[in-house]
């Protein structure tokens, strides 16, 4: 996908969440020289430990970088519609059990922040998208094939919260 959509206070918390990893870089390569003066670096823990922090510290602001470049920020106060699309918030029923659920639907990086948001490009948004209120939707999860209806359709404005 050359384009992911994403909220203005997704696009903020991911900017957020870069700023704060690149501040950590002094500390973690601080405690790897630390950590390489203890001496034998073979069995060093501490050495070893800073080391994947440092790894998995950079494989993530790589990540963060190269999706900035791909996102299309949206504001979601200006969203609006009678069909499923990024940003509403949708009311479903499972059309056997009669439980209902509520879902958010975001962009793919920013679900994590928004409890009960589901993204666009996961089965259930995929499933979900396009539909009007009414409509039925077969939905495959890993318990199986689920029939849902579509009780309500609403966009809300912003899903997420951000403190600047």
């Amino acid at each position: 996908m050359s384009s992911l959509p994403i909220s203005q206070e997704g696009y903020k918390l991911m900017k957020k969440e870069l700023e704060s990893l690149k501040k950590q870089r002094p500390e973690v390569s601080e405690a790897i020289r630390l950590a390489r003066e203890e001496g034998d670096l073979r069995e060093n823990g501490g050495y070893h430990a800073a080391r994947e922090r440092q790894g998995m510290m950079e494989a993530r602001i790589n990540f963060i970088e190269s999706r900035m470049a791909k996102y299309n920020v949206i504001d979601m106060k200006a969203l609006g519609g009678d069909k499923i699309s990024f940003g509403a918030t949708v009311e479903l029923q499972d059309v056997d059990t009669g439980e209902q659920k509520r879902y958010t639907l975001l962009g793919p990086d920013e679900t994590g922040f928004c409890k009960g948001s589901v993204s666009i490009l996961s089965p259930v948004g995929q499933a979900l998208l396009g539909k009007h209120q009414g409509d039925e939707v077969v939905i495959i999860v890993p318990r199986g094939r689920v029939e849902y209806e579509v009780l309500n359709i609403e966009f809300n404005g912003p899903a997420i919260s951000v403190a600047d």
